[in-house]
């Protein structure tokens, strides 16, 4: 089915070839195929339309708008001085009546007027889609995406397509950003630049910002802590960018967090997801969020202080962002957020995230690690191996590989050792470590008069008499029990409470401790000579 001519179209060509023009020169001067031209007339003579005729070169004077004559509602004016639309054409009229055709030109666009500052926006990279958005924002341009859009095609410029908006259910998504802040004073009075946080919640467009001085994984933590508490309220994700205060690192398919920002997930039970790396649309809700906070609330001020930026900032939130009529949602910010989005967060945990550095350690030869100056035992079988610690001014946490923690310390000064009693090989602990309980009971195995002697020698030497106890001990190792038995009851009944009495008596006295000999014969062993008969059968069997 051939294409339908548009209805100026049609009527220019039967207006035209009633004036007297031929099929070829109507079709020159509306810019259509010939074949077009043609059809319709053929189309208008079935329906009786055309009646013949006008003088070649002519046109008919009720073809031909008065000087000065307004154009129907909805159409534009005719042109003045005696020139008139007629399809794509111009018909002027002379004063003897005759109409000349000329072809009208092209429309112009609503962008022409923008041409410089579209091609330095195109310049510095922004694609059509932003540049409309600075266009209605800042210059409150009147026309359509599409309009941008073709403009910038004709300039050379490869288009991509508009991004997909995507909408979220109330509790579901919160999308962070940062941006510049307002300058603010430090301690010694001088202008320090600051770092504006700003997230804003994807169904409702509430939003919640915070000036901060360090972008760090700390910080990051504190100011979305602090937005989910002015909430009264977790969602279920937060979508962040690749930042490295928050992703070690990024890939869109597999992206390894920092270990903080893991136990910071897990204490408030949401999951942070990480854009796809140079995708900023993946969070475009808070994109255009970070700008208007800049932009409505803090461009062309300074503070005092960091405290009175983010006090105006509160103030602004609650007074003028929560008021106002959203332009995509159509709804009011702070009713939406207060009826619908936040009886959907989840619920906040009842302590804060704690607050703690943290870094990575190699376990020294002697079971130990280093945390600003002082120095904590490991279990042994990490020993040369690397931990992940975090520590804060009270404690500190020694966790795996698996982020599983191994050992927990109190904090100790600078230069002091702070070792659990499970972390020391039990090869590595000595008997005087173990107690004078642990050494009697050693003692008592021997005899009843060795145990009494012992009992003496704490009794009369105090701490000092463990000493002796491991040296009556180690005469185990050369004297039966006989004869040390008899030596501590002579030291006994003498007063004396050294070891060095006992050694001396066995060693004037005392039996050694007895060792049996090897028997070559005996009833139940058979001879070498049988064995030497039985090997040499079986040689010759063989």
């Amino acid at each position: 089915m051939p294409n339908r001519l548009s209805m100026d179209k049609t009527q220019g060509i039967t207006q035209l070839f009633a004036s007297g023009m031929s099929q070829r020169q109507i079709a020159r001067a509306l810019g259509i195929d010939r074949k077009s031209v043609a059809r319709e007339l053929r189309r208008s003579e079935a329906k009786g339309t055309t009646d013949g005729k006008a003088p070649t070169g002519s046109v008919p004077s009720e073809a031909i708008a008065p000087k000065g004559a307004k154009a129907p509602t909805g159409s534009e004016e005719y042109p003045p001085d005696g020139l008139t639309t007629l399809g794509s054409c111009l018909v002027t009229q002379d004063a003897e009546g005759t109409g000349t055709i000329t072809k009208k030109s092209s429309s112009r666009s609503q962008c022409a007027q923008f041409h410089k500052l579209i091609v330095t926006k195109l310049d510095s990279g922004l694609d059509a889609q932003r540049i409309y958005q600075d266009l209605v924002r800042d210059h409150d341009f009147p026309g359509k995406y599409y309009s941008v859009r073709r403009y910038v095609q004709k300039l050379g410029q490869r288009v991509t397509d508009p991004v997909r908006r995507i909408e979220s259910v109330p509790g579901e998504e919160l999308q962070v950003d940062y941006g510049m802040g307002a300058k603010c004073k430090d301690h010694t009075g001088k202008y320090r630049k600051t770092y504006l946080f700003r997230c804003v919640l994807s169904h409702s467009r509430k939003g919640y910002t915070e000036a901060v001085t360090r972008l760090t994984t700390e910080s990051f933590i504190r100011s979305l802590e602090n937005a989910f508490r002015a909430f009264g309220g977790v969602t279920k994700t937060v979508v962040f960018d690749n930042a490295k205060s928050v992703v070690k690192q990024a890939d869109w398919h597999d992206p390894e967090l920092n270990p903080k920002i893991i136990a910071f997930c897990k204490h408030y039970g949401i999951a942070i997801v990480p854009t796809r790396p140079r995708t900023p649309q993946h969070k475009g809700k808070v994109e255009r969020g970070v700008d208007y906070a800049q932009e409505n609330a803090i461009k062309a001020m300074s503070f005092e202080s960091v405290a009175l930026q983010n006090a105006h900032l509160a103030n602004w939130e609650k007074t003028v962002a929560d008021t106002r009529i959203h332009g995509t949602t159509k709804k009011h910010v702070g009713k939406q957020f207060e009826e619908i989005e936040k009886p959907s967060l989840g619920s906040l945990p009842m302590e804060y995230f704690p607050c703690f550095e943290e870094g990575i350690r190699k376990v020294s030869r002697d079971g130990h690690i280093e945390v600003k100056g002082g120095f904590y035992s490991v279990p042994p079988e990490y020993l040369g191996s690397e931990v992940w610690v975090r520590w804060n001014d009270k404690t500190v946490r020694i966790l795996n590989h698996r982020q599983e923690s191994i050992a927990f310390h109190q904090r100790c000064e600078k230069g002091k050792f702070h070792t659990l009693k499970e972390h020391v090989p039990p090869t590595k602990i000595n008997s005087i470590e173990r107690g004078a309980q642990y050494l009697l009971h050693k003692v008592k195995l021997i005899g009843p008069n060795s145990n009494r002697w012992a009992q003496g020698t704490l009794a009369q030497r105090g701490v000092h008499g463990m000493r002796a106890l491991q040296g009556l001990l180690s005469l185990t190792r050369k004297y039966d029990s006989q004869a040390i038995e008899h030596a501590c009851d002579t030291a006994l009944r003498s007063g004396s409470y050294t070891s060095r009495t006992v050694r001396k008596l066995l060693e004037h006295g005392g039996s050694r401790q007895q060792t049996m000999e090897f028997m070559d014969e005996h009833p139940v062993i058979r001879s070498t000579f049988e064995y030497g008969n039985f090997f040499k059968k079986a040689i010759t069997q063989e």
